[in-house]
Formats: C-alpha cells, sequence, structure tokens
C-alpha cells in the first residue's frame, strides 16, 4: 500500500505554536496594557460555538490530582476569516473582562452580562452592545460590543501590532466549505424550471411564479425540477 503525501504547510513553524502562541503573547500583551497585569494564566482554546465568536468559562479544566484548576477563554474558529485581526482579539478582550470579574468582581449568573461587567468594558476601550453597534443594550444574557475608537483597545491593539505581536490566526476551512455548500442549495432550492410546450423555451424561478412565452404568448409550464 502506498501512502499518500501530505501536502506541505505554509508555515515555517509548527501550526499548534503558531496559533496557540500568537494568542497567549495577545492575552499577556492585554494583560499588561488594559488589566494592569493582574489576569491570572488561563487556558486559550478554539471552540465552535454556534451563534458566538467565543465565550469564558470559569474553573473549566484542572489536573487529575485536583492541584491545579485554570479558566477557558474559546474564541471560535468558524469566524476567523469574516473579521480581522482586531476584531477577533476583541473578543479575546471580552472574555478577559469576564475573567477579571470572576476573580476580582461580582459575576451574575451563567451567562449574563451585568452592569459591573458592562463597566469593566467601557473602562478598557469596548463599549458593550446587544447589537454590537452602538444604541444597543449593555447588559443582558448576550452582549456582544463594539471597539471604541482611540480607546484602551483601540491604543493597546496597535501597540501590540506596532511592536511585532500581530497574530495570523488558522481559520476553519470546513466551515466555510459548509456555509458555501448551504448558500448554493438555498439558492437551488428556489428555482424551479419552467417550459413553452409550444417552442420548448426554459426559464427558471420560483415554484409559484406565473411566467409567459414572449414568442408563443402562452403561459409557460412549471416542470418542477430544480436547477
Amino acid at each position: 500500500m502506498t501512502m499518500q503525501a501530505a501536502l506541505p504547510l505554509p508555515l515555517a513553524d509548527n501550526p499548534t505554536a503558531h496559533t496557540y502562541g500568537g494568542l497567549d503573547r495577545a492575552y499577556a500583551f492585554f494583560n499588561k496594557r488594559l488589566f494592569g497585569d493582574t489576569l491570572p494564566p488561563c487556558l486559550i482554546t478554539m471552540q465552535r460555538h454556534k451563534g458566538a465568536y467565543g465565550y469564558f468559562a470559569p474553573q473549566r479544566f484542572g489536573s487529575r490530582d485536583g492541584g491545579t484548576i485554570t479558566d477557558e477563554i474559546a474564541l471560535n474558529p468558524s469566524h476567523f476569516s469574516e473579521r480581522d485581526i482586531r476584531a477577533t482579539l476583541s473578543t479575546l478582550a471580552h472574555e478577559m473582562a469576564h475573567l477579571w470579574q470572576q476573580h476580582f468582581g461580582k459575576p451574575s449568573r451563567s451567562g449574563y452580562h451585568n452592569k459591573e461587567w458592562a463597566a469593566k468594558m467601557r473602562e478598557i476601550g469596548l463599549h458593550p452592545s446587544s447589537t454590537g453597534e452602538p444604541g444597543g443594550k449593555e447588559t443582558g444574557q448576550r452582549v456582544s460590543h463594539y471597539i471604541v475608537d482611540g480607546g484602551g483597545y483601540d491604543l493597546a491593539y496597535a501597540a501590540f501590532e506596532a511592536e511585532g505581536g500581530a497574530v495570523d490566526l488558522l481559520g476553519d476551512r470546513w466551515s466555510e466549505d459548509e456555509k458555501a455548500a448551504k448558500t448554493r442549495a438555498k439558492k437551488a432550492a428556489s428555482k424551479t424550471a419552467f417550459e413553452c410546450p409550444d417552442c420548448g423555451l426554459k426559464a427558471w424561478a420560483k415554484p409559484d411564479a406565473k411566467l409567459m412565452c414572449g414568442e408563443c404568448e402562452i403561459h409557460m409550464e412549471c416542470e418542477a425540477v430544480e436547477a
């Protein structure tokens, strides 16, 4: 049996070290610039979580002997290709605000974004918003944010990039293929073939469309065939 040669990786280093090392550097930099270097270490992971750019899970991981327990900050790689690095790392800072509250504040029930968290977000230059745009609710079960121009995060990211700390994240290619397939299937399902019974002219439209052949001046018949 012959083994098929693996495709060469475009990265000069290990993909794991490349991706997670970059996130670790960003965490350390933002910890120092935005949180006064007070946050404890945590485990940064990449998790596909429907409807979220990321999440924070307190005390999620631990050693077998129970001597080590750590929080988790997860980022969703399904969105890496559609957002720039500045936006993606703002999600990291968003979850760091949750981690700060877990250790130094008073978090509400699981997943709820309360006023204390919202105040910390504004302090670090990320404005909480349920819509991700100005005018959205600042507290609630599902709250995103937008970056404040000239705010703490905006300046911190610029400094991080200027110091050579830019992160090149590896996005989830499978999720992009799935999205493209679903889009093609949706478009195909919305088109049905119609044919003129006299001249055979074909056209495609929604199943309930009423089409008429311009040459024969008669209604075209639906073939109920997807295109």
